[in-house]
């Protein structure tokens, strides 16, 4: 068995994933890093070391026109070659509209939901690697995120939550209600290959097994944000320190556990005011889903004398029950609420992004919605 392989199954008894009996979904993109999982999946099947089904997810978000379709070409083949199940999506962007990479990424997330929803898996499959987190990592670090942003992604979390993190309103095709949001769903996001796999490893792996994985031009693209930390900040930063992929998603994983305790805390000292709602703390306590009720607004008093750190906390959990995800918020508007709770000046407000506001009014805290109108 070979050590890509070995590595692989060793994460799968790790995360205490099924042997047998369960239906996968996987995310192939056509790259070194998805098709290196496919080969992988491959593998210990025909090893007879895993007794799943597995169904192998495309979806083609027509943006690089002929290309795109190559990719989809290239992956029908590959799960032909290797006997795997193929499930196709398409979908058509707003690439003037909001952010085209995040527009992409929900699109990408609800067609594997409803992928999954529809055969009732146990979970889907991403390929996200070291590089990804510590790009992740970086990223998040950048636009002054707390400890949860800069715990990076997760190995295991709910499918459902994904999905609800990224929708956006500025996506052309978000009105489209998802099956996954309509349904108490249990399936899994499941990343088997983020915390011990590196780029270089999966194309290693898959010049190994002679297969020429597919190169998405728009990840040499320098107007992207997360191109230019690749391209620009990570060389940089091995210079300082060679093993800089690794340090990053280790310290990830660090902060991880420190924002888990830390929440630990906030649930014994403000349940008050949140229950805990993230499908990660029901996955982990084996807790039912909750009934989410009317969301109340925040005393002021109450979060005068307590920690700031736990005061944050607070904060970004009831802004996230309000908006519905803390995408575009920056450490500056939580530290502008926190001026805004210990200014003396009542009728003040604070004004989110996405079209929102928070007002200081009778002692609390309001989150107000602002309406936009369509054109």
């Amino acid at each position: 068995m070979q050590n890509f392989v070995r590595n692989l199954i060793t994460e799968w008894r790790k995360l205490e994933l099924p042997f047998a009996g369960e239906t996968f979904i996987a995310a192939v993109s056509g790259g070194a890093d998805s098709v290196s999982l496919l080969l992988a999946l491959h593998e210990l099947k025909k090893l007879e070391k895993l007794n799943l089904r597995f169904i192998i997810a495309h979806f083609n978000h027509r943006l690089r026109g002929e290309a795109s379709d190559q990719d989809e070409q290239f992956v029908k083949i590959l799960a032909s070659r290797f006997n795997f199940e193929l499930a196709l999506g398409k979908g058509q962007i707003c690439a003037d509209k909001g952010n085209l990479e995040q527009n992409a990424r929900e699109l990408r997330y609800r067609f594997l939901a409803e992928t999954a929803e529809n055969l009732d898996a146990y979970a889907v499959l991403t390929a996200h690697t070291l590089n990804d987190q510590a790009e992740t990592f970086l990223s998040n670090l950048l636009r002054g995120s707390g400890l949860e942003g800069l715990g990076g992604m997760k190995p295991l979390r709910s499918l459902k939550s994904q999905v609800s993190s990224l929708k956006s309103e500025e996506n052309c095709q978000s009105n489209d209600k998802s099956k996954i949001e309509n349904r108490k769903s249990k399936i899994l996001l499941i990343r088997p290959l983020l915390s011990w796999a590196q780029r270089e490893a999966t194309e290693n792996f898959c010049r190994l097994n002679e297969i020429e994985f597919r190169h998405d031009a728009m990840n040499d693209d320098l107007k992207f944000n997360r191109v230019r930390i690749r391209k620009i900040l990570l060389p940089m930063l091995k210079e300082f320190n060679p093993k800089i992929i690794e340090t990053l998603a280790k310290t990830a994983a660090l902060l991880s556990e420190d924002a888990l305790f830390l929440e630990t805390v906030r649930k014994e000292k403000v349940n008050k005011y949140t229950e805990p709602t993230t499908d990660e703390e029901r996955i982990t306590e084996n807790r039912k889903p909750i009934i989410e009720s009317q969301i109340e607004d925040l005393p002021l008093k109450d979060l005068k004398d307590i920690f700031p750190s736990i005061r944050r906390l607070i904060l970004r959990d009831w802004l996230k029950k309000n908006r519905g995800n803390l995408r575009r918020l920056e450490l500056k508007h939580i530290e502008a609420i926190e001026q805004l709770i210990f200014s003396r000046k009542s009728g003040r407000l604070i004004e989110l992004p996405g079209g929102a506001k928070i007002v200081k009014k009778d002692g609390k805290l309001v989150f107000q919605k602002t309406k936009v109108e369509k054109t």
